[in-house]
């Protein structure tokens, strides 16, 4: 008797994959949403990127006409942009990019004459906690449960019966009065 024609097993196996595999890559194109996340459900790591001089409201209340150069620097620090054809202006630009936040961009401009503060612009500049709150991505803390009760809820609380074993007393000998079977058995 003659033995029948096997094909080799992994041939299908190998087809059905490289079907399966297509699939998925050509429906996952489709998927992909304009923020970058696949599904709303996976997003792909976004570096952050921090740049420039934090300028807070507390160091532009310090800045002033009059102050040198080096007071400024000193103050806010070295400027971001310094422009060759605009020597007697420094930029002071911030900007950053976090996942799971707004982009941010604020500027301080300052303008020298004779190596002296002449004037300042500024765009409106948070205080250090207003900084630190809006680049915080953390999740929202979760609702605190309040495992307490007030007076006037525990006044509302219905107080319990008396129970029999309070009513009637209890000699030592004989043991708490009992509405359950013991759990030990006694040995005959």
């Amino acid at each position: 008797m003659a033995a029948p024609t096997r094909f080799p097993s992994h041939v299908p196996l190998r087809s059905a994959t490289a079907l399966l595999l297509a699939t998925a890559v050509l429906t996952g194109c489709s998927t992909v949403s304009s923020d970058g996340s696949l599904l709303g459900l996976v997003t792909p790591y976004r570096m952050e990127v921090v740049q420039g001089n934090v300028v807070t409201q507390d160091m532009v209340a310090q800045l002033r006409p009059g102050l040198s150069s080096d007071q400024v620097r000193t103050l806010l620090g070295a400027p971001l942009l310094t422009d060759v054809f605009h020597a007697n202006r420094w930029d002071y630009v911030f900007t950053i990019r976090r996942q799971g936040t707004a982009p941010q961009q604020r500027r301080v401009t300052v303008f020298f004459e004779n190596d002296r503060v002449s004037r300042f612009e500024a765009d409106a500049v948070p205080t250090e906690r207003e900084f630190v709150a809006a680049i915080d991505a953390s999740k929202p803390p979760a609702r605190k449960t309040v495992l307490e009760l007030d007076e006037s809820q525990l006044r509302a609380i219905p107080l319990p019966a008396p129970s029999r074993a309070a009513q009637t007393p209890q000699t030592a000998a004989s043991g708490p009065a009992r509405s359950y079977p013991p759990l030990e058995t006694t040995a005959r």
